[in-house]
């Protein structure tokens, strides 16, 4: 079977566009003029039309399925991270979506990580009136950032509780998921901050993980990504070289095969390999038989990286980025249950 993978890389899309990027910028017409909106806007900052191309993923209906906004999620809460003086005029103009895509605006200040966060969603709590329950638990701290992913192994008993339905303990976590990974890169996207990087790369040794479905297909997402994007963009490419020499012992020798996938063009075997290790779990299991949890959504997610399969149904064009998780995830496993 052949595919030519298309990475979730934005960069590669900037010299293809730039003499259309003018008027993507003037009307967001389709999901493509925001998505090249997006790809240039961090070598070209233009705060100006960020609340323009939010009302259009919201008039597209893109915010009807959380699972695949993670990026553009993300990248909300890049831009009012690095413009906290502008948030509060930018928010207002946002406010003018669908009030039932207002979610996204809620949680993009949440994951902003701007100072004063919580002030900035009560300010907004009666604009907001749909959303109230989601700001006071934000706000009250029993909904999790994306300061608050979840590196370490769950416990064994938390695990089984979370099976049975029952409380797990300790603080508020954000567990593994497609969509946390897309958060990650949509805010690497609009700030290039090394912060939400280092939080990729943090993920990485999740590709070795044989006990944990949603972790292993994190991890491999992570990796393969990070390769992808660094292809297309140098300054990345060098922060991944620079990690490298300077990471964990579980990280170094990943980021050392990102490296040298990168410098030998060779993606697409990071593309078989995550795919054969999930494949490897579906057919033997859990490491040691010990996620009872992971069996709950192997059948939905372990094909969930979306960027891997979803040029083979089309999904990926003209260098546009890739949706790690949502509705190209779910293009992607039907096309390879198919087979």
């Amino acid at each position: 079977m052949r595919c030519a993978i298309l990475s979730l890389v934005l960069a590669g899309a900037l010299a293809a566009t730039a003499g259309s990027a003018s008027t993507a910028r003037a009307d967001f017409a389709n999901l493509e003029a925001v998505q090249r909106f997006i790809s240039s806007y961090r070598t070209k900052p233009d705060l100006a039309h960020v609340a323009d191309a939010a009302r259009a993923l919201s008039r597209l209906g893109v915010f009807r399925d959380t699972d695949s906004s993670g990026v553009y999620v993300g990248f909300l809460a890049g831009v009012i991270g690095t413009n906290p003086g502008k948030a509060d005029a930018l928010i207002t103009k946002m406010l003018a979506m669908k009030a039932e895509d207002h979610w996204v605006i809620v949680r993009a200040i949440a994951y902003s990580g701007a100072d004063g966060w919580q002030d900035l969603l009560r300010r907004f709590a009666d604009r907001i009136p749909t959303r109230a329950v989601m700001i006071e638990k934000y706000v009250d701290g029993q909904l999790p950032t994306l300061n608050d992913i979840n590196y370490d192994d769950p416990s064994t008993m938390d695990k089984i509780r979370n099976f049975m339905g029952g409380q797990a303990s300790g603080p508020v976590t954000l567990e593994a998921s497609p969509e946390v990974l897309d958060n990650l890169w949509g805010y690497y996207f609009a700030t290039t901050k090394y912060g939400a990087l280092a939080r990729i790369i943090r993920m990485l040794p999740w590709s070795k993980d044989r006990s944990n479905i949603d972790r292993l297909t994190v991890g491999s997402s992570a990796k393969y990504t990070l390769a992808s994007n660094a292809v297309h963009d140098p300054r990345l490419f060098a922060r991944i070289k620079r990690a490298a020499e300077l990471s964990t012992t579980d990280e170094k020798p990943i980021l050392e095969d990102v490296v040298g996938a990168v410098e030998l063009m060779d993606i697409a075997r990071l593309r078989r390999e995550a795919l054969a290790a999930i494949e490897e779990f579906k057919r033997k299991g859990p490491g040691y038989k010990r996620d009872v949890a992971g069996w709950g959504t192997i059948g939905q997610g372990a094909l969930a990286l979306g960027c891997l399969a979803a040029a083979a149904v089309g999904q990926v064009e003209f260098g546009l980025p890739c949706v790690v998780g949502g509705v190209a995830s779910s293009a992607a496993l039907n096309y390879w249950t198919k087979d």
